[in-house]
Parts: structure tokens; C-alpha cells; sequence
């Protein structure tokens, strides 16, 4: 399908790829942006990110074919109740939330019957950096997004989801809310908690400079997604609360362990340890490179 018109509601990395994505596939005529930050709506116009900013919801809904809420999942509320009035039949609408269960939550209290066209996705395919800046239209290809549908969804209105985001490259399957939310908690959400915290550790000690002038690769590496943007992870990790707290909790057995271990001098043990770990991760790197040939 190709859309007359779609709306991006947030420019920034996410909802800026998805209309550059759209843009180099031919699979759009206009974008239309909206945002809370002026700056970054010129921004977006001057990359070509956008083809006009739009400060009214009428306006920007008008003939859509299709509207991505590409704000931290903290707004979507507020969002949602702002265009609620102006949905019409035959606009779909997607977002590209970290967390499912609250924006879930949320459209069904904003969106009334409408609630029917709103299917909700989260494309994991991030990454540190924010802003019309940092949208690229190769973003999602290759990577994995994931939809979880309503039951009120009409099998067409996630087709047409589903089909923007194979237009933008993306690898796509779908799984409920809950489910959705308890495994990135897991394996995005408790990560960038982490990388947070253990810089923000070492920022604090009196001599932090000295600690930073001495790390390297592996520091950078496991550091990397603290420069993500602040609100939009100070909105997941609330969000999905019980999930983080949860896998929190997993994590800080297995380092209660693995002092002990430490303490014992058990060598063999943190060796086989640290093994199947690896072991795991380099499984885990071969199946994406099998399953994902063209993210490079």
C-alpha cells in the first residue's frame, strides 16, 4: 500500500526513520510532523525528514491514511486524547513504545470505540543517540519489530501496520501485551538500568576523573546506551515498573552469587560460569546474523 498522507507525531530517531524509511521505499507521497519542540520539527523539515509541520491535530488528520506516535510512552495519554476527536474511519494509527501494557491502557481509555484502529507496535531497533538528527531511513532494516494487536483490531488494520513496517526493511511478529513487556524488561529495559546506574556511580566519586581517563572498550561498550535519552527511559522503566523490578531482583541474586563465588576463590566455578555465558551470547549473535542478513 502506499500512503497519500501519514503523520509523524515525535520526529525524533524513531518516528523520523519511520517517515525516511517510508520516503526511500516510494511507499509515501507526504509527512506531515508534529511534536512538542518546535526546533526539532524545523529540524526534521530542513533534513527532509518531514514535508510540513503541523501544530493542529484537524488539520494533520485530514485524509491520513495512517498516524505513528513516535513520543516517550509518558505522553501517549496526553496524546491520544489531543487527536481522539478528530480519528475517522480509515486512518490507522501505530506507535513505537518500549512498553505495551500502559500505552495499551491508554488508548482504550482516550480512544473510545476508535480503539479498533490503533495497533500497537514497538520497533527494537533503538538507539543512543535522539533527535531529527540521528533518523536515518536504514534503521529498522534488518531489525526486529514487534506489533501486539488488539482484540478489537480488524485483521486489515494490522496488514496495513504490518506492511508499512516490512516497507521500512523490518522484520516483523507479533505477541501480546504482557508477554511483550516482561521480555524486554529482561533483555532492553534492566540493560539500560545497569549502564545508568554504573556510570552515574563512577560520575559521582570524588576522583571519577581518574576512573574515565583510564576506561576503554569494554567500559565504552557496556556504556554505550546510558547516553539515551532520559525521559523517554525515566517514562519506560515506570511504565513497566513491576516487569523491571522483577528481572531487578533476578539480576541481583545472580551477583550475590557471584560474590560468593568471588569471596570462595572458586575459580572452576566462575569459569564454567563465565563460559556458558559466553557461549550463550555467541549463540545468540550467529542466530541475528542468520536471521538478519541485511543488518550489517
Amino acid at each position: 500500500m502506499k500512503f497519500a498522507k501519514v503523520v509523524v507525531c515525535g520526529v525524533g530517531l524513531i518516528g523520523g526513520s519511520f517517515a525516511l524509511a517510508l520516503k526511500a521505499a516510494g511507499r509515501v507521497d507526504r509527512v506531515i510532523g508534529l511534536g512538542r519542540r518546535v526546533e526539532s520539527l524545523q529540524d526534521a523539515l530542513r533534513l527532509g525528514v518531514i514535508d510540513e509541520i503541523s501544530t493542529d491535530w484537524a488539520s494533520a488528520l485530514d485524509g491520513a491514511q495512517l498516524v505513528m506516535l513516535a513520543v516517550p510512552v509518558g505522553q501517549m495519554s496526553k496524546v491520544m486524547a489531543e487527536f481522539a476527536p478528530f480519528l475517522r474511519a480509515g486512518t490507522y494509527v501505530t506507535d513505537g513504545g518500549s512498553t505495551k501494557r500502559d500505552v495499551v491502557d491508554a488508548a482504550y481509555q482516550c480512544l473510545g470505540a476508535r480503539v479498533e484502529c490503533f495497533v500497537p507496535g514497538h520497533p527494537i531497533a533503538g538507539a543512543e543517540k535522539s533527535g531529527a538528527t540521528a533518523a536515518r531511513a536504514d534503521l529498522f532494516r534488518g531489525r526486529r519489530v514487534v506489533l501486539t494487536p488488539l482484540r478489537e483490531n480488524p485483521r486489515m488494520a494490522v496488514e496495513v501496520v504490518r506492511d508499512a513496517w516490512r516497507a521500512c526493511g523490518a522484520l516483523v511478529s507479533e505477541t501480546s501485551a504482557q508477554q511483550h513487556d516482561r521480555t524486554l524488561a529482561a533483555v532492553s529495559h534492566l540493560p539500560h538500568l545497569l549502564s545508568f546506574a554504573l556510570v552515574h556511580e563512577l560520575a559521582g566519586r570524588p576522583n571519577a576523573d581518574r576512573y574515565f581517563d583510564l576506561a576503554a572498550g569494554g567500559f565504552r561498550d557496556f556504556t554505550r546506551i546510558a547516553s539515551s535519552h532520559p525521559e523517554m527511559w525515566r517514562d519506560i522503566m515506570l511504565a513497566n515498573r513491576d516487569a523491571v523490578l522483577a528481572e531487578l531482583s533476578s539480576y541481583e541474586r545472580e551477583l550475590a552469587m557471584l560474590r560468593e563465588l568471588i569471596q570462595n576463590g572458586d575459580r572452576s566455578a566462575l569459569e564454567e560460569i563465565f563460559a556458558r555465558a559466553r557461549a550463550a551470547r555467541d549463540a545468540w549473535i550467529l542466530s541475528q546474523e542468520r536471521a538478519s542478513p541485511l543488518d550489517g
